[in-house]
């Protein structure tokens, strides 16, 4: 242990679970338009995911960013590496990649990576605004 047990607490969540996603609000609640396409993304493929809200203490964002490298929230971990924020995420996801990477079946209906460029697309991910 170092003598910063926020960052320790950080770690070991990160350790201890194969994909965690430190986000603005709850799953159930996300606090902002980006946690809550990240949380769809993942809820689209039905992934098992831990989620952390980064809001009740601002040292939480803190030392994650400085953690991970990473200054902008959402932050989705998986298997102990920094996937990356909203845009990255929604990118593998719409490429396909998100569901490999989480080592999920795709949906029937998602964009498949190598598909055919004539091929109707699914439409990108999209979430309701519900927060205000």
């Amino acid at each position: 242990m170092s003598e910063n047990p926020l960052r320790d607490a950080i770690e070991q969540a990160i350790k201890e679970n194969e994909v965690i996603l430190f986000m603005k609000g709850t799953p159930e609640a996300p606090a902002c338009g980006f946690s809550a396409r990240t949380v769809a993304a993942l809820q689209a493929l039905n992934a098992q995911f831990a989620a952390v809200d980064i809001l009740p203490d601002p040292r939480i964002r803190q030392e994650l960013s400085a953690l991970s490298g990473w200054p902008t929230i959402p932050q989705l971990f998986v298997r102990g590496e920094l996937i990356g924020g909203c845009d990255i995420v929604t990118e593998m996801y719409e490429s396909g990649e998100l569901a490999e990477t989480l080592g999920v079946e795709p949906p029937a209906d998602a964009p498949a990576a190598a598909a055919d460029p004539g091929a109707p697309q699914s439409p990108p991910l999209s979430v309701e605004n519900r927060l205000g």
